[in-house]
This record gives C-alpha cells, structure tokens and sequence, in this order.
C-alpha cells in the first residue's frame, strides 16, 4: 500500500517514512502543502498523513482542495494543533481522522489500520 506523507519537518517526515517503510508501505513524502496537493490528486495514493502547519498551503487548504477535486483517499491529519476547533475544523476540511503530535506510533498504525479498513477493497489492515 502506498502512503503520502506531506509534512514540513523533514525529521518528522523521514522518521515517519522509515517507520512505515518497515512495517511494509510504500512511501513518499513531500515538505509543503502546494507539493503535497500535487502528490494527493494522483490518485495512486491509499493514504494521506497531513500535517496542517506547512508552508504555501496549510493542511485545511489541502484537504479541502483534494476534496473539492474528488480525490477521495483517506486523510489523517496528523498536527500539533489539538483545539477543538482544529480538530473540528480539519474534519470539515475532509480529513477522515485527526491525530495530535506528540503521538505514539502505536496509535498511528491504530487509525491507519481504520482507515484502510474502510477504504474499499483494502486488506492492509493485516500489514499493521
């Protein structure tokens, strides 16, 4: 399964890849929202990990532009934002799951292995 992660801090970014890339996934990663819209409207993408806070388009802009363009793979939002209103409005944005940083990596599988599960046709819910 492949997997998006658009999140500007490279370190974070790198260190995400690496986790995923060992449990299996294919991953690509890119370090600003304009890029990562780019990237997530391929449509050859299972999973999107999305940061909010980036450069030239936040994570709200990017969810609600794939969204408006249909893409529809799974959005994790995955930031350090955690007010309610963030949340709320990441979810409204068309994120399908909100996770705050600091995370455990436990739980990031948790929510991947949900929304693989309720993506059609997915078995990687095996994987993790």
């Amino acid at each position: 399964m492949k997997v998006l992660v658009i999140e500007d801090e490279k370190l974070v970014a790198e260190s995400i890849r690496a986790i995923l890339e060992h449990k299996g996934f294919e991953v690509e990663t890119v370090y600003d929202g304009e890029a990562g819209k780019e990237y997530a409207e391929l449509g050859i993408y299972d999973l999107l990990i999305l940061d909010v806070m980036m450069p030239k388009l936040n994570g709200f802009q990017v969810a609600q532009q794939v969204r408006a363009n249909r893409c529809n793979t799974p959005i994790l939002m995955l930031t350090a934002r955690s007010d309610l209103e963030d949340r709320i409005r990441g979810l409204n944005a068309g994120a399908d799951y909100y996770l705050t940083k600091p995370f455990a990596i436990e739980e990031l599988l948790a929510r991947m292995r949900v929304a693989f599960k309720h993506s059609e046709g997915s078995n990687i819910a095996k994987k993790t």
